[in-house]
């Protein structure tokens, strides 16, 4: 065993690698502020999200590979930071220059929950500690108001609209300035306008992640958002049975054609849990969206079942992943988690990885 000292500390580090980036945590730069009291160690592993799928496993490996390789370790103290990054070499973007990274939720058809998906994806990351915003591209059928549970309208401060705010996520919505019985009957260059003007005149502040509802299809408003901003990659989310995944395919084949990295596939209603007999049905035959995944080499983020309580939650309001402990929560979280890992690896420069798989069983 090596004698205690910063270098026979830092040497021990070497052997805890990143499984998204394949690298020790020394060479990333995640080690910080090494201290050394008598037989006590302390230092930081500062992450690249707050969402990191492996956070925990992370910090035990450290600190057991200093245990084992250094001589004389008492106390190990480990504290874990995260600071979540851009692409590399990448600019701030004109339009967001305190948002380091842009995610669009997609889909190539309705129906298949993407609000859902996308409020619950944006509250998981909140939860972690991730700074995150959430903007309604659906200006024709606004819902994040009602799942996020606001009301009222944003305020102008210094000529630029404040966000709302709920369960740590900043919102835009047209739902806020809209009476909710009422159809907004726009054409294209209008519903785009207002995408525009929920970046240009909203003051979004220092932001990891903002995310993006797009309404189904491969329309205006999902054009208008890519040649307006580089978004950092999008979410395709889907149903199991073929008709969806047929449509998801589009959506990929949209972005692919236009740049934008694809962070994964998620399946949403993938099955569902009898909560009188505890059987569970395939309603919508299941596994489609893995396939899909590996058939287009992407990653598959996760499937999330049919769930009263995450149609109630959005209903009234409370999304489910706000809900900690919870069987429904930890699925989420799981999905933000992944879909996080993809974000860092992107930024890092590496190759997104198609095996990318979250057990939600």
């Amino acid at each position: 065993m090596a004698p205690l000292n910063e270098a026979s500390v830092l040497n021990a580090l070497r052997e805890v690698r990143d499984p998204d980036l394949h690298r020790d945590i020394v060479s990333l730069g995640f080690v910080k502020n090494i201290v050394i009291e008598g037989d006590t160690v302390g230092f930081t592993i500062e992450l690249t999200t707050p969402a990191c799928p492996v956070r925990e496993e992370m910090k035990t490996q450290a600190e057991g590979s200093v245990r084992k390789n250094v001589a004389g370790v008492g106390k190990v103290n480990v504290t874990m930071t995260a600071n979540v990054t851009r692409r590399q070499n990448a600019s701030p973007v004109e339009l967001l220059p305190g948002v380091k990274n842009t995610i669009a939720v997609a889909s190539g058809k309705g129906g298949v929950g993407k609000s859902t998906v996308a409020v619950n994806l944006s509250v998981a990351l909140a939860r972690d500690g991730a700074r995150v915003g959430l903007v309604d591209a659906d200006v024709y059928g606004p819902s994040i108001p009602l799942m996020m549970g606001v009301t009222g309208r944003p305020r102008m401060v210094e000529k630029r609209l404040k966000p709302m705010e709920s369960f740590g996520v900043k919102l835009m919505s047209m739902g806020f300035f809209v009476d909710p019985m009422e159809a907004i009957i726009w054409r294209g260059p209008m519903a785009s306008g207002a995408i525009k003007q929920f970046m240009s005149d909203v003051d979004w502040g220092e932001l990891d992640y903002l995310v993006f509802d797009l309404p189904p299809g491969t329309g205006d408003i999902q054009l208008t958002l890519v040649q307006t901003i580089p978004l950092t990659g999008a979410v395709i989310v889907t149903t199991p049975q073929d008709v969806s995944l047929a449509d998801a395919r589009k959506g990929f084949k949209m972005f692919e054609k236009v740049n934008v990295p694809i962070l994964g596939i998620v399946e949403n209603m993938s099955y569902f849990i009898c909560s009188h007999c505890g059987q569970r049905e395939e309603i919508f035959a299941n596994g489609g969206g893995k396939k899909a995944a590996a058939d287009l080499g992407v990653p598959f983020l996760g499937e999330i079942p049919l769930y009263t309580a995450i149609r109630v939650s959005g209903d009234i309001g409370v999304p489910i992943a706000a809900d900690a402990g919870t069987p429904q929560a930890s699925i989420m979280s799981g999905i933000a988690r992944a879909m996080a890992a993809q974000v860092s690896i992107r930024n890092s420069g590496g190759n997104v990885s198609a095996a990318v798989e979250i057990n939600l069983s």
